[in-house]
């Protein structure tokens, strides 16, 4: 197996008995060593797809699905890695029943398949994504190929936004958390039954494999959101002046904030990262933006913009010049929609706020950090203030981690 394989499947590996070696950092670079290892140790070599008993023996799901079916199925979806398992479905299904649609998924970065099929003879792709481990081959196999040409009716791509959607769907509806190779099916007709609209059918997915460690689950409920459409991911430049920001959330109204990162950077423009929840999809999205421009923000949406995703929304803040009494509070309020411009708005608008960070964690209370301009003889005023709020908080000014990299 490649060095990159997930610790739990390589424990239940382990667990059977197995003798394991890993090599490489994806599965061509693994199937290469394993060649080499059968020629050395003169041992019966059994291919993971391209092998005729092999491919069978994954065409008994497809009997499974005809037995199994109360009503008349439209399509079937399948994750494609090396093509074996949809190879076996697909042929099993269409000799005995041509009429249902076969329709294979596969992640944007490794759509061997697909560039197969396109260019009418297996190709080697030059590198693959390793999200969706499970499928992540370069080259298909030639009877997979041969198969999937004369069987396979459609071949869906899907990102890795849109795997980690299908597999919090998955875990939603019955509590079982798949693997990202596992999610591409549901992943594939979800983004099949938004572009044909279609109701009414009977559509089959096939979800394999939980090898799945738990630290990912982190990243994968994190990008859910924007893959499902119910989260956008905003940039955008404000007046630093006091009242802008307030102004900016009164934009925002009372969708739910997901996220909220700021940090005074000169007199002249702040800029802030935000993330909304929504609950009308891409309309939603482009209503807030059209909101925003007319407010008089500049902002971008960056809900595809990888970079963003992954690095920049960590990133928002660092060391600012030029406030000379930045006081430090933590804060707790009860979490609901608005609850953040609640917050703003009682906090008020005589102090200007040089630091904000804002996540909401799915949890029943909500989680600020605040670094607010204080004139030394307005600390009693303002101490006073947040007490009449009635908010919990605790002063942070002190904290090694603020006084390292923030202040």
């Amino acid at each position: 197996m490649p060095v990159t394989t997930a610790a739990i499947k390589i424990d239940a590996v382990r667990m059977l008995g197995g003798e394991i070696i890993l090599h490489g950092d994806e599965y061509e670079d693994a199937y290469v060593h394993a060649r080499q290892l059968a020629d050395v140790r003169k041992m019966v070599f059994i291919h993971a797809f391209d092998d005729p008993a092999v491919i069978a023996g994954q065409g008994t799901i497809g009997t499974e699905i005809l037995r199994q079916a109360e009503e008349e199925i439209h399509a079937v979806f399948v994750p494609i890695g090396g093509g074996g398992l949809i190879a076996g479905i697909a042929t099993c299904i269409k000799l005995q029943k041509p009429e249902i649609r076969i329709v294979g998924v596969e992640p944007e970065d490794s759509a061997a398949m697909r560039d197969s099929l396109a260019a009418g003879k297996p190709v080697t792709l030059e590198h693959v994504g390793l999200f969706a481990d499970g499928v992540a081959v370069r080259r298909v196999g030639d009877e997979t190929f041969r198969l999937c040409k004369e069987y396979v009716d459609e071949i869906i791509t899907v990102s890795t936004d849109q795997c980690c959607a299908a597999i919090r769907d998955i875990f939603e509806d019955t509590r079982s958390i798949v693997e990202p190779a596992g999610g591409l099916a549901i992943a594939g007709v979800k983004k099949y039954i938004a572009a044909n609209g279609v109701t009414g059918q009977m559509l089959i997915t096939i979800s394999g494999g939980a090898n799945v460690n738990f630290d990912r689950l982190r990243h994968i409920a994190e990008r859910a959101a924007i893959g499902d459409q119910a989260e956008m991911l905003i940039a955008a430049e404000i007046p630093e002046e006091p009242g802008s920001f307030r102004r900016f959330c009164e934009v925002l109204g009372r969708r739910s904030i997901t996220e909220f990162n700021y940090r005074y950077a000169d007199t002249r423009i702040a800029h802030i990262f935000v993330g909304v929840q929504l609950t009308n999809g891409p309309q939603e999205s482009d209503e807030l933006m059209q909101e925003m421009k007319r407010a008089g923000f500049a902002v971008i949406d960056l809900s595809n913009n990888e970079m963003a995703k992954l690095h920049v929304r960590h990133m928002v803040g660092g060391r600012s010049q030029g406030i000379a009494n930045e006081r430090l509070f933590r804060f707790e309020f009860p979490e609901r929609p608005g609850a953040l411009l609640d917050f703003l708005n009682a906090i008020g608008t005589n102090w200007n706020i040089s630091l904000f960070h804002y996540r909401n964690h799915g949890s029943d209370h909500g989680r600020v950090l605040a670094g607010i301009d204080v004139p030394q003889d307005e600390t009693e005023e303002l101490e006073a203030h947040l007490e009449k709020l009635g908010y919990a908080h605790w002063e942070e000014s002190d904290n090694p981690a603020y006084t390292m990299f923030l202040s």
